[in-house]
């Protein structure tokens, strides 16, 4: 690790209470880890549970997640933060620690809509906190806190794959507690975090300043909507990537866990020194032009994998991979400025509440967007770069004139 990186990874905005927020981001991320890598094995070998099942458990935690975002977003903007936050997260622990109780499927139906719902709601409540902890430096405590995320995420991910070794089904229990364990230990750490009120706009609005409520702000919900097409890359890890790889391309089966870890790798590195293309909202607005080309150049490559010979289609995957993942950690640093920019801050947690929608809506979309890109073949997935590229292009000139007169109204 260079000095330089050194120094940017150690200055963190925020001071005392910045430093414990990443706390919670390590120890609740490490946590969602464990499940993550657990869950279908879980609810297959534990609960018994057929494939039909186990999928809509999911598809109820995502419908839940939508409602969790502006839910979450509007109690934060009438109750203090911190407690708001604490709750959710003590909601996520016992929907976790119930689904160890019980193998009933309505029950497990029930605690998966709790666990989605609080999710989704403490993502939001989160980044709100955050964004007021760093003030002026929230583009880069954003990127800091994304680096960390990750690396909770991997410590998790690795910590389920060395127990899973054991091949017994208490195993899966255990892991399931730890997962519960950790969202208790981010409520701890949470309460121990300073309340912070939203600036002094918050107040009250002026006359004449421009809807308080999100959903009569047609820019934004319009900028939302545009927003979840961005978010997509997501999927392309989670299903687009390993699918294409195994079923289109000669590359190798072992290249897909090396390109996923290539994600994280790339992420952890380069998130905190690229976020100072990002600093300031017109920095942020003026990125999503270059956002467009690397879209564009990754569907590009990915469907150039299909070319013969193992060598040269697993070059051109390891390019595609390297060119989602620049968008992602672009995405991640214009998404996170923009949204909270173009908020007024006498409704800040409601709009970015609705934001939320943009995330947690691309879980059920995203799956299905990538899944059509691979069965369509090279011009599928040429065709899904370039959409999202579009999507980059309208999006800069959605918000152009918010940018400069930022939560002036609809």
């Amino acid at each position: 690790m260079t000095g330089r990186y050194r120094n940017a990874v150690g200055r963190i905005p925020g001071g005392r209470d910045g430093r414990r927020m990443l706390a919670v981001s390590l120890v609740d991320r490490t946590g969602s880890g464990l499940w993550a890598a657990t869950s279908v094995l879980y609810f297959t070998y534990v609960a018994q549970l057929s494939v039909g099942q186990v999928g809509t458990l999911a598809a109820v935690a995502g419908c839940a997640g939508l409602a969790g975002a502006p839910a979450g977003g509007r109690l934060a903007d009438r109750l203090p933060l911190t407690r708001v936050l604490i709750a959710f997260q003590l909601l996520r622990a016992a929907a976790s620690m119930a689904l160890l109780l019980t193998h009933a499927f309505p029950l497990l139906l029930v605690c998966s809509a709790a666990g989605g719902f609080g999710d989704r709601a403490a993502s939001v409540l989160t980044k709100l906190y955050s964004a007021r902890v760093s003030g002026a430096d929230r583009v880069r405590y954003q990127a800091v806190n994304r680096t960390v995320a990750n690396v909770g995420w991997t410590v998790g991910g690795l910590g389920a794959a060395a127990a899973l070794a054991a091949g017994t089904t208490a195993v899966y229990r255990v892991l399931l507690l730890g997962d519960a364990l950790s969202f208790a230990a981010a409520a701890l750490l949470t309460a121990r975090c300073t309340e912070i009120a939203a600036g002094p706009a918050a107040a009250a609005p002026h006359p004449g300043e421009g809807p308080v409520t999100p959903w009569r702000d047609r820019t934004y919900l319009a900028y939302v909507v545009t927003d979840a097409l961005l978010f997509f890359d997501d999927a392309v890890f989670k299903v687009g990537l390993p699918l294409w790889a195994v079923h289109a391309t000669d590359a190798p089966d072992g290249a897909v866990p090396v390109l996923l870890v290539l994600n994280s790798v790339m992420v952890v590195a380069f998130q905190v020194p690229l976020s100072r293309f990002g600093a300031t909202t017109g920095a942020a607005h003026r990125l999503l032009l270059p956002l467009a080309l690397v879209f564009a150049a990754a569907g590009a490559a990915m469907a150039a994998s299909a070319v013969h010979g193992a060598a040269m289609a697993t070059v051109c995957l390891a390019v595609g991979a390297a060119a989602f993942t620049l968008a992602e950690m672009l995405h991640a640093i214009v998404s996170w400025e923009l949204s909270i920019a173009l908020a007024p801050e006498a409704a800040q947690g409601a709009y970015l509440g609705v934001h939320g929608l943009a995330q947690a809506s691309q879980r059920a979309a995203g799956p299905l967007a990538v899944t059509a890109a691979v069965a369509a073949g090279p011009l599928g997935w040429g065709a899904f770069g370039a959409v999202i590229a579009g999507s980059c292009l309208v999006q800069h000139r959605l918000v152009r004139g918010r940018v400069a007169a930022p939560a002036a109204g609809a």
